[in-house]
C-alpha cells in the first residue's frame, strides 16, 4: 500500500534540486503539493507555473493545512517548520521515503554512484525516449534536453537518479538497479568503507523487486561489490567497460573536442563478442564516454533496440552545470558542479585534452572531512591544471576539524602545481582573473551555484571588456 495517501503536502527547501522533482512528480499525481525555500531560484518560478504555492522564507505559519511534511536530510532540526509539525503530530516523510513510493506501481530504474549517476540516469532517459518509451525520470540536474528534472512520463518506465549520501537509497526499490562508480565522499555518515559497502549492497540484496543489476566493471569501488553481490532467482546480472569482459563493452573510444565515439560490443554466452555498431558521444573526455556506456547497456538490457539508441546518442546534452562550457572573449569558461577529487581530476583531464593555453581551476572547497580525508587526493586531482583558485570553504554545517582548513589544502595542492592562490570573497574572483589570465585559456568552476554566479560574472566582465 503507498504512502501516498490523499491529503496536503508541505516540502521544506522546496526549491532544491531533489526535493523539487519530487514535488513535481507528487503535484503529477494530483495531490496538494506546498512548499518553502529561503530564495526565489528558476527551480521555485517554475514551480509556481505548474501552480505549486512555494513561499521564500520559513515559517510555522507555511505549513498551513498540511498533512504530510517532506524534508531532506539537509534541513536541520531547527527548522521552525520541521518543529511546528512535530509538536503538531503531522506526519514526516524523508524525501527519499517519497521519491520509494512514487517509483513504486512504475517500471523504475534507479542510478547510484559517486560520480556522474544523474548524467547516466539522464541518458537513460533519453535513449528510451528515443526509443519510444516515453520514460518518466525524477534527475538531481536540469536535463538540458528538457530543461526540467522530473516528469511523470507517458510510459510505464521511471528512471530516478537515488542518492546514496545519507543511507537513505534503502528506501527506494527499482525493478533495475545501475551502479557507476563507487568510493568514498560523503565522510560525514560514511568515515568508512565498510558502511558504505553495507549500504550499497543493502540496496541490491534488500530489493525484492529487483530483476536487473548494471555494473560498471571498470570501477575499483565496484569491482570490490561484484565481488560480494548475491542477486536473487531471476534477477539478471549485466556488467559493462572498456576493459576486460563485461556484458557489454566499448572498444576503438576516440575522442575529440566535445565529442567522441566508441564501438558497442555485446558478449555472448560463449565468451565471444558481436559488435552492434559505433556510437558517437556529444560531451567531452572519457568520463562521459563510460557514462553514456552504461546507460547504452541500460537501455540495451531492457529492450531497447541498437539502432535507435545509436541514433539518439549523439545529441544526449547531459546536465546543467556539468561541463558546461561558454566563450568569454577568447577564454573558455567551464562550470561543473563536481567537487569530488577524483571527478575533478576527469574534468580537468577532459579540459586539458582539448585546451589552448593554459588550464585554471577555481575551486569553492566543501565540507571539512573532505579536505581532511581527501587532501592528498585533491592534490593529485589539481595536477591537469597550470593554475588553481582556491576560496571561502562551505562547511555544510560541520563542526571545524583541528588542523583542518583551506590553507591547508593550498598547501597540499602547491606539492603538485606550485600557483596557488587563495582569493577569500568570491566577489574578487572575477577581477582577479581579468587581471592574470588572458585568451587563449580555459578558467574552470567547480562548486555549487554561488561560484557558478562568479563564472557568468567574469564572463560577462571579459565580454564587456572585449566589446567595441
Amino acid at each position: 500500500m503507498s504512502i501516498l495517501t490523499p491529503g496536503t503536502y508541505h516540502l521544506i527547501g522546496i526549491g532544491g534540486i531533489g526535493v523539487s522533482g519530487v514535488a513535481r512528480l507528487l503535484h503529477a499525481r494530483g495531490l496538494t503539493v506546498q512548499g518553502s525555500d529561503v530564495r526565489e531560484s528558476q527551480l521555485t518560478l517554475a514551480l509556481r507555473e505548474l501552480g505549486i504555492a512555494v513561499t521564500i522564507g520559513h515559517s510555522a505559519d507555511n505549513l498551513g493545512n498540511a498533512d504530510t511534511l517532506i524534508v531532506s536530510t539537509a534541513i536541520p532540526e531547527t527548522n521552525p517548520e520541521l518543529i511546528a509539525a512535530r509538536q503538531r503530530g503531522l506526519r514526516i516523510l524523508h524525501r527519499s521515503e517519497a521519491l520509494g513510493a512514487l517509483l513504486q506501481g512504475r517500471r523504475a530504474i534507479g542510478v547510484i554512484g559517486t560520480h556522474g549517476k544523474g548524467t547516466v540516469a539522464a541518458a537513460i532517459t533519453w535513449l528510451l525516449d528515443g526509443a519510444g518509451y516515453a520514460p518518466g525520470f525524477v534527475i538531481g540536474g536540469l536535463l538540458e534536453n528538457y530543461r526540467i528534472n522530473a516528469r511523470v512520463g507517458g510510459g510505464e518506465w521511471l528512471v530516478a537518479e537515488i542518492d546514496e549520501s545519507d543511507g537513505s537509497l534503502v528506501n527506494s526499490q527499482p525493478e533495475v538497479a545501475v551502479l557507476n562508480n563507487l568510493e568514498l565522499d560523503h565522510l560525514n555518515y560514511y568515515p568508512q568503507w565498510s558502511k558504505l559497502e553495507a549500504a550499497v549492497l543493502a540496496f541490491f540484496h534488500d530489493n525484492p523487486v529487483l530483476r536487473l543489476a548494471v555494473l560498471n566493471a571498470d570501477d575499483g569501488g565496484v569491482q570490490k561489490i561484484l565481488g560480494k553481490l548475491e542477486l536473487a532467482a531471476g534477477a539478471r546480472l549485466v556488467t559493462f567497460g572498456f576493459e576486460g569482459t563485461p556484458t557489454v563493452r566499448g572498444t576503438a573510444l576516440d575522442m575529440k573536442r566535445m565529442a567522441g565515439s566508441f564501438d558497442v560490443e555485446l558478449r555472448q554466452d560463449d565468451g565471444s563478442y558481436v559488435r552492434l555498431g559505433r556510437v558517437d558521444v556529444g560531451l567531452p573526455g572519457k568520463y562521459n564516454a563510460s557514462n553514456l556506456l552504461g546507460a547504452i547497456a541500460t537501455a540495451l538490457s531492457v529492450g531497447a533496440p541498437f539502432a535507435e539508441i545509436a541514433k539518439a546518442a549523439p545529441d544526449y546534452k547531459g546536465l546543467e552545470n556539468r561541463f558546461t562550457l561558454v566563450d568569454a572573449a577568447g577564454v573558455e569558461v567551464v562550470k561543473d558542479y563536481i567537487s569530488h577529487p577524483t571527478g575533478i581530476q576527469r574534468v580537468l583531464e577532459a579540459a586539458r585534452s582539448q585546451a589552448e593555453g593554459p588550464v585554471i581551476a577555481v575551486f569553492k572547497p566543501y565540507r571539512f572531512t573532505m579536505i581532511h580525508y581527501l587532501q592528498d587526493d585533491y592534490r593529485e586531482a589539481f595536477r591537469q591544471a597550470d593554475r588553481v583558485v582556491v576560496t571561502e570553504l562551505y562547511t555544510a554545517g560541520e563542526v571545524p576539524i583541528p588542523g583542518t582548513d583551506v590553507h591547508v589544502l593550498c598547501a597540499k595542492i602547491r606539492e603538485a602545481v606550485p600557483d596557488v592562490t587563495y582569493v577569500h570573497d568570491l566577489a574578487d574572483i572575477p577581477p582577479w582573473l581579468q587581471r592574470e589570465v588572458c585568451a587563449p585559456a580555459t578558467v574552470l568552476f567547480f562548486g555549487g551555484d554561488d561560484l557558478f554566479q562568479v563564472a557568468d560574472a567574469y564572463t560577462a566582465l571579459r565580454r564587456q571588456a572585449d566589446a567595441p
